[in-house]
């Protein structure tokens, strides 16, 4: 079983009971590995999946966890279905994607870190965070009348078609 399969199999099967100790335990890795990279943004991190684990000190499993969230965030995507601990690993974030990423996630315990400010700037932070809310605007389209013509092109009145 590879380690994606792992952490697809540990995510679906928890309950009630172990979901608090299992957050618990992701959160915390998360915010650390997360700060660990954003201390040094332009640097490129790599090696064994592993190595990192134990450098960071986090379980194989969760390491993966964290590499399947941070993979749309990464200059170059990875395919990690296939990864085990000795599968090669390189992270190198696109720091506004993976700031408008944790917005979209709803992590405001890692898009509140205080490195961002020092990597992107008050300016730009509001910048994104503007532009994610933006995109969750909704756009209510033209309301058709009853008497109007059916969008649907059958000819007939709204009312007597579809507007039923």
């Amino acid at each position: 079983m590879t380690l994606f399969e792992e952490w697809k199999n540990l995510i679906e099967n928890q309950t009630e009971d172990s979901f608090p100790e299992f957050w618990k335990e992701y959160s915390e890795a998360e915010t650390k590995l997360y700060s660990d990279i954003l201390d040094n943004p332009e640097e490129k991190i790599s090696g064994t999946l592993g190595e990192l684990a134990a450098k960071h000190e986090v379980r194989p499993v969760i390491y993966m966890g964290f590499l399947d969230g941070i993979d749309s965030s990464l200059k170059n995507s990875n395919d990690f279905e296939n990864f085990d601990e000795n599968s090669e690993v390189e992270i190198e974030i696109e720091p506004e994607t993976l700031f408008y990423n944790m917005l979209a996630a709803g992590a405001d315990y890692l898009y509140g870190l205080p490195q961002w400010t020092d990597i992107l700037g008050e300016e730009k932070m509001t910048e994104i965070a503007k532009k994610y809310k933006k995109s969750k605007t909704v756009v209510k389209g033209k309301k058709i009348g009853r008497n109007e013509p059916c969008p649907c092109g059958s000819g007939k009145k709204y009312k007597h078609c579809c507007g039923r």
